[in-house]
């Protein structure tokens, strides 16, 4: 196998890349000058040398604790479970959660072969231990098939550990149109309609 085939073959494993856009890329780096790609390479070493999980909440970091947890302007009571690292960023742009995070690592998956073992569900049933800080739960997996069986779990977890567990809102995103939307978005707005 070629250089340019291994490269590509390594490009298409990345989420969202086929084989021919990792050919594109591939060819693209090639016209690159040579300076550029070996900062691309040595951006990549680093990347894969100094992050890792956070120690506490499992979100990435270069440091022991992410600047998440040693903020102590957030609100430890609260705390958010997400599946992965990248969801952080998304409820952060959202700029109304002020409270503490964990990573579950991903979502339950039997075909897939995820169990709840391969997740880090164990050490959110530590950090939430009855009588302590956390007194509410927000569960924010996606609402796919597999998300919705990660928070029934995650919930049935936690639930007679801690106060509250909830489960962010579901529905129509806004500028949506009702004539567009399935089935089910339509009787998830629904049940989680609010007063005006």
């Amino acid at each position: 196998m070629s250089a340019i085939d291994d490269l590509a073959t390594e490009l298409s494993r990345l989420p969202g890349i086929g084989r021919k856009t990792a050919l594109r890329l591939t060819y693209h780096l090639l016209r690159q000058p040579a300076e550029q790609t070996r900062r691309l390479a040595q951006a990549l070493l680093t990347l894969g040398e100094r992050v890792r999980p956070c120690a506490r909440c499992f979100n990435l970091t270069e440091e022991e604790l992410c600047s998440i947890c040693r903020d102590s302007r957030r609100d430890a009571s609260v705390l958010c479970v997400v599946e992965q690292a990248s969801d952080i960023g998304a409820i952060e742009r959202a700029g109304e959660f002020r409270g503490m995070y964990h990573v579950l690592g991903g979502r339950l998956s039997p075909l897939d072969g995820v169990g709840p073992d391969d997740l880090t569900i164990r050490a959110l049933v530590d950090r939430v231990s009855p009588g302590g800080q956390v007194r509410e739960v927000i569960i924010a997996t996606n609402p796919s098939l597999e998300g919705e069986a990660t928070a029934l779990y995650v919930q049935g977890q936690l639930a007679p550990r801690v106060g509250t567990v909830s489960r962010i809102a579901r529905g129509l995103p806004v500028g949506g149109d009702l004539e567009y939307a399935d089935g089910v978005t339509i009787a998830q707005a629904i049940s989680a309609r609010r007063a005006m």
